[in-house]
């Protein structure tokens, strides 16, 4: 297997080789194009493309903030309903697997993954910052608590949504911060920036749902495997519509597991190392001292056709050669 530190020189190298081929990119294809407004409201906030739906930040739906609905570019949600609405046909398993989140399964031996009682819950603290623009962003602060309401942790998350006519774009760049005492992330499988896609997406279903990374690994074989970004593809309403998440070369531990699944769960985890190399001899849980900090980096590409036809190897280019947003 190469080496991580081999993987991420070769990643940085094609970054920075490509940029040129980017900025070329950003100006015959500028980032956003549409108008993006971001609206606080008592439950979150709403935003919209050109007035049409886009995204909904909540804080009001469980134990955990999430993204709800996620709506892509042929104007059809991207990620299931349940357990948040009634939807017809959609499977009724997993009911933590809240459309988009982020939590862990082992944070001090807690889990925020599962939702039962004595599970952790985060909680919506405050908002830093909320703007519409020719891209709209959402910043918020959080705290992880123990079931009892004693603070584990603390989070700084910054949404960024943008769109052209082809692609509507989700980055999600958060800081975690030991912010009352050492934090220990452990190593399982359940976590970390999870996606649970509509229905008819899943590869389980057998209608076309398909999932490729950026090694050429597909459907099953791509799960617990490293890689710079994974897509999710298959047929909704009448087109093919596809979720990609890259992740960025400065997130950490670059390039990621992929906690991904053909039943339709789709995420991220650099914990879990022990589930996904399936040894006994290595240990993916991570300690912070209190006060110390890590940063992950994730984009959300929602496109039109298959990974090869929205050309998300040349996308994960473009995005590997940007800076990194700042987080305040």
């Amino acid at each position: 297997m190469m080496s991580g530190n081999l993987q991420r020189r070769r990643f940085f190298a094609l970054a920075f080789g490509l940029s040129t081929v980017y900025c070329a990119y950003l100006w015959f294809f500028p980032s956003a194009s549409a108008e993006i407004t971001a609206e606080r409201t008592d439950r979150g906030v709403t935003i919209t493309v050109d007035g049409k739906p886009f995204a909904e930040y909540r804080i009001d739906l469980g134990p955990k903030p999430i993204v709800w609905p996620l709506i892509g570019p042929t104007d059809q949600p991207v990620t299931r309903d349940y357990p948040m609405a009634n939807t017809p046909d959609e499977t009724r398993d997993h009911p933590h697997q809240r459309s988009l989140w982020f939590t862990h399964g082992d944070v001090n031996g807690l889990s925020f993954w599962e939702e039962a009682p004595g599970r952790g819950v985060i909680k919506h603290r405050e908002y830093v910052q909320v703007r519409g623009g020719p891209d709209a962003v959402v910043v918020t602060r959080n705290d992880w608590l123990t079931a009892e309401g004693s603070l584990v942790l603390s989070d700084t998350r910054r949404l960024r949504f943008a769109a052209t006519e082809d692609v509507r774009i989700l980055d999600f760049d958060i800081r975690l911060t030991a912010s009352a005492g050492p934090v220990v992330f452990g190593d399982t499988k359940e976590g970390t920036f999870g996606i649970r896609v509509a229905e008819t997406l899943r590869v389980d279903t057998k209608k076309g749902g398909r999932i490729v990374n950026s090694d050429g690994k597909a459907d099953a074989e791509a799960w617990g495997k490293r890689a710079a970004w994974v897509d999710y593809s298959g047929p909704i309403a009448d087109s093919i519509v596809g979720i990609a998440v890259l992740n960025h070369p400065t997130s950490f531990r670059f390039p990621t597991h992929w906690h991904v699944r053909t039943y339709g769960l789709f995420a991220a985890n650099p914990f879990g190392w022990h589930d996904f190399e399936g040894r006994q001899d290595v240990d993916g849980s991570y300690r912070l001292a209190e006060g110390e900090s890590i940063v992950l980096r994730y984009r959300l590409i929602l496109h039109r056709g298959r990974a090869d036809e929205a050309g998300i190897a040349e996308k994960f280019a473009q995005y590997a050669a940007e800076a990194p947003a700042e987080i305040p």
